[in-house]
């Protein structure tokens, strides 16, 4: 057996390296960068001025309601909208953007957080021979590089681990990861290498080692997707764009063409979802960039058209950073059943995900439980036996829907593309749909070739290669430094601002309130654990925040790091946004209200909540009934002096729950824990955050 597999090894290594050196047009620009950064050739200036002065959403509105008539309209506020308003903004052309919810709601603040080529996609090209997915794989490639580039506060280099656990996969995987290099060229951002089994194990400690043959390490990039989609939308804003967030379209305006006698799509009519104030925005050109509910629109001008939306939903988890290295990433090539598992350092914290399932399309995508476990024992399967990987240390979970898409174009209508496509109906709607967050850039930059052809507008070149997102101008790895010695910032809490903001975070530190300690100076936190500060939502309502959700979720990612922390830090945000805003104490109860139940549902809380109901398995033998009941004793505080059946069977399904390690990371467990050892003394016991999650 185990010959036949190095055979077929061996195999795939020769096949995959004659297919490669077929397709591969760049070998002699690869480089070893040994550290180095990639360049990338940025293109001619934009002629447009930006505008150090970023309008108010008000302001914006006004612009959509009193120009005659914008040269595109873009629908969706996702990276690919985002990325279109910017690419046609520095173009020239007069431009405007909605967006039903906020800039990052859906899809684009709900991925791996990674900027990669994809290793799976080369794989298949060189196996299948697939010129396609080779084109796709370089095309990211060397949009990862300009990611790094022009926003290089909220993106970095990420080394990624992959483990190997059979001799014959070394030299296989080996192949595969080189080529990758290859195929990146001059961009490529630092050559892989192979670590032994004690290296490896040096690296990621964590790491399971029976068996452990040695390991790969090659580089990806890894950013803050959320504030990143927002960087372009905002920078978009500052080269003149009128975009707002919150705003639907409730359906298409059309004319008929006096030459051919056609009708064509002249604009939309939108409300405003705040104020319920409805108006019409006139454009040459509209552009349907709406991810999953790319077919919603497209039916809007076209009832019969066949829908080319295939959602997938993707699942992530957010685990204490302790389960993984500060700076190395692993990727599990091959689970269970057939997927692929990036377990990933984020922000302190750490993320494994995704699955891949079929799902309806929804707004608000919920977690399942099945999906989390099956994420969970996938990570149990990689980690040491000495690293308990309990459900409880979830501290976040959500789903994200991954709009795949069928060609229409194509004479095979059911195969699903990877990569993405653009079409112009016969009304003129032009829609982008497919690919991925990393070609976000060429994605926008295709569509606006194809508007520009489609509707003879007058626009040169793309403008957007090397093109500085908002905060990266005079950013520096250092910047951190001044933010504390000017200001006062904590060191962490400076940290955060400077790869948040870029070269912004001086605003944010200006507006920061004293503490009224000896240190910090300045920066008051909204919860302790976290270096989020309070500066933060005054400065997030001028980035267009409009509800306590976007505030948790996508100015600040505290409700993707841990639910419990945002839950708590609710009642400070609402206040302060309720000053900044002036709402009413009605909306405010409305906005505290609305945000519980996007933790609950959206967040992972639901999925927790769900293990502990009434038909809860409870397993449990005579003697821990005895002590559990010792223990329920010792909680009742009004002393009745007895027990309910009621009473008893909750507790019971709490216990078993403990038991069987599904909140053992909780409070709650710990609180009793801490009261069984200490039954004879009567005491204040305080209890905080113990890293455990949901």
């Amino acid at each position: 057996m185990a010959f036949r597999k190095a055979v077929k090894g061996t195999v795939l290594i020769g096949g995959g390296a004659i297919a490669t050196i077929f397709g591969l047009s760049q070998f002699s620009q690869y480089r070893n960068k040994h550290g180095n950064l990639v360049y990338v050739q940025a293109a001619e200036p934009a002629n447009v001025p930006m505008n150090n002065h970023l309008p108010a959403r008000e302001d914006q509105l006004l612009a959509l309601q009193n120009t005659s008539e914008f040269d595109v309209l873009i629908v969706g506020g996702g990276a690919t909208g985002c990325g279109c308003a910017l690419d046609a903004v520095t173009r020239g052309l007069k431009t405007a953007l909605v967006e039903r919810d906020d800039f990052s709601s859906g899809t684009s603040s709900r991925s791996t957080k990674l900027i990669h080529g994809g290793v799976r996609y080369l794989q298949k090209a060189i196996m299948k021979l697939d010129f396609e997915q080779y084109k796709m794989v370089k095309e990211a490639l060397h949009e990862r590089a300009n990611l790094l580039e022009i926003a290089p506060h909220l993106s970095s280099p990420l080394p990624i681990m992959l483990p190997v656990y059979k001799w014959w996969q070394l030299p296989y995987y080996w192949v595969g990861i080189k080529l990758y290099d290859l195929v990146a060229g001059s961009q490529c951002l630092k050559s892989s290498y192979v670590l032994s089994k004690s290296r490896a194990l040096e690296l990621f400690p964590m790491l399971q080692k029976d068996r452990l043959v040695g390991a790969i390490v090659y580089y990806d990039g890894q950013h803050n997707d959320a504030r990143m989609n927002l960087a372009i939308a905002l920078t978009a804003a500052r080269y003149g764009a009128a975009t707002a967030n919150y705003t639907e379209v409730v359906h298409l305006l059309k004319k008929t063409d006096p030459k051919s006698g056609k009708e064509r799509v002249c604009g939309a009519h939108c409300r405003d979802v705040l104020t319920g104030q409805e108006f019409d925005v006139k454009a040459k050109c509209v552009i349907n960039a709406t991810g999953p509910f790319t077919d919603s629109v497209r039916k809007m001008d076209d009832q019969e058209v066949a829908n080319i939306c295939q959602p997938s939903a993707g699942v992530h988890i957010v685990m204490p950073g302790y389960y993984s290295p500060d700076n190395m990433g692993l990727l599990d090539p091959a689970t269970s059943d057939g997927r692929v598992i990036f377990f990933l350092p984020w922000e302190k914290m750490t993320v494994a995900g995704t699955t891949d399932t079929p799902t309806d399309i929804t707004p608000h995508p919920i977690p399942k439980e099945e999906d989390i476990n099956f994420i969970l024992n996938e990570v149990r399967n990689y980690l040491s036996c000495d690293v308990e990987v309990r459900r409880g240390d979830v501290l976040a979970a959500w789903s994200g829907i991954r709009p795949l898409v069928t060609d229409p174009n194509s004479k095979d209508t059911q195969s699903i593309s990877r990569n993405h496509i653009v079409t112009v109906s016969d009304s003129g709607l032009v829609t982008i749909a497919g690919g991925k967050w990393t070609t976000y850039r060429s994605m926008a930059q295709d569509t606006i070739d194809a508007a520009v052809q489609a509707h003879n507008l007058m626009a040169g070149p793309s403008k957007t290669v090397g093109l500085l997102l908002q905060g990266a101008k005079d950013w520096s790895p250092t910047l951190y430094i001044r933010l504390v010695q000017d200001y006062g910032l904590e060191s962490e809490v400076a940290q955060h601002l400077a790869s948040t903001y870029g070269d912004k975070a001086f605003e944010v530190a200006k507006i920061a309130k004293v503490t009224g300690m000896r240190w910090p100076i300045v920066g008051k936190r909204l919860v302790s654990e976290f270096p989020y500060i309070e500066a933060e939502v005054i400065y997030g309502v001028k980035e267009y925040a409009r509800t306590v959700v976007d505030m948790i979720s996508r100015r600040t990612r505290l409700a993707f790091l841990n639910v419990q922390a945002a839950d708590e830090a609710l009642p400070r945000i609402v206040d302060i946004m309720g000053k900044e805003l002036n709402w009413s104490e009605q909306r405010k109860k409305e906005e505290l209200a609305a945000a519980k139940k996007f933790l609950y549902y959206e967040m992972g809380y639901k999925a927790k909540s769900e293990q502990l109901t009434d038909s809860s398995e409870i397993s449990l033998v005579p003697s821990d009934i005895e002590r559990y009941k010792k223990r329920f004793h010792m909680f009742d505080k009004e002393n009745k002096g007895f027990i309910t059946i009621l009473d008893v069977q909750r507790v019971l399904e709490l216990m078993s729950a403990i038991q069987k390690g599904y909140v053992s990371g909780s409070r709650l467990a710990v609180l009793m824990k801490t009261a069984e050892e200490n039954l004879h003394q009567r005491v204040v016991i305080p209890v905080d955050r113990s890293g455990g999650g949901l």
